[in-house]
């Protein structure tokens, strides 16, 4: 049985604030996970979709994201520990999500890499967070999915570019769902250590 929830000899004093700081807004992560849930199922429903709506659709849910995501770096107090993570995360998210709505006539394939890119640098970041957090939380393992998927998903994008408007809408479909079912296991369980 794991103990990486108490805070004895075994977590300092940082990595527990830290943690404590995470779990008192683990709404936070909760709603970005349904932000991109959400998204995917828009997505997924709406095969008939234009670029211009889909643009317009990833552009709202980045924005909608790195809200979220800046909003949680900034919320924990100065001692909390490294957070410049999940800081940088919301601003590559909110300058993704302006880019995209200001260059809504750009090609399909303009838009599958410049989704490609996103979803890569999110998951870079995700995995450095896991690596962060692996010592003092149980099932880091959501945030380490999450990751990989989103590098999985960037890399897919850039290795088969051509695989056609309704497969691509399909695939970006799919990655939103997963990623923010892999954002409400998270939330979830960072609420287990949130304080009463």
């Amino acid at each position: 049985m794991s103990t990486h929830a108490e805070s004895g000899p075994h977590v300092g004093p940082v990595a527990s604030l830290l943690l404590a700081k995470l779990a008192e807004n683990w709404w936070l992560l909760l709603l970005r996970g349904l932000a991109a849930i959400a998204f995917g199922v828009i997505a997924f429903f709406w095969p008939g979709i234009t670029l211009v709506a889909l643009t317009y659709l990833f552009g709202i849910y980045a924005i909608v994201d790195g809200v979220f995501a800046i909003w949680a770096a900034f919320n924990a107090s100065g001692d909390a520990g490294p957070r410049w993570w999940l800081g940088l995360s919301g601003v590559v998210s909110i300058a993704a999500g302006v880019l995209a709505f200001a260059y809504t006539g750009m090609t399909a394939l303009v838009l599958l890499m410049f989704i490609a890119a996103w979803a890569i640098i999110i998951g870079v970041l995700q995995l450095y967070a896991a690596i962060r957090l692996r010592k003092f939380i149980d099932n880091e393992w959501w945030l380490i999915l999450s990751g990989l998927l989103s590098i999985a998903f960037g890399a897919f994008l850039v290795a088969w570019p051509g695989t056609g408007a309704l497969a691509v809408i399909w695939t970006i479909a799919w990655f939103a769902v997963f990623f923010g079912c892999m954002f409400v296991g998270l939330a979830f369980e960072l609420k287990k250590f949130k304080r009463t």
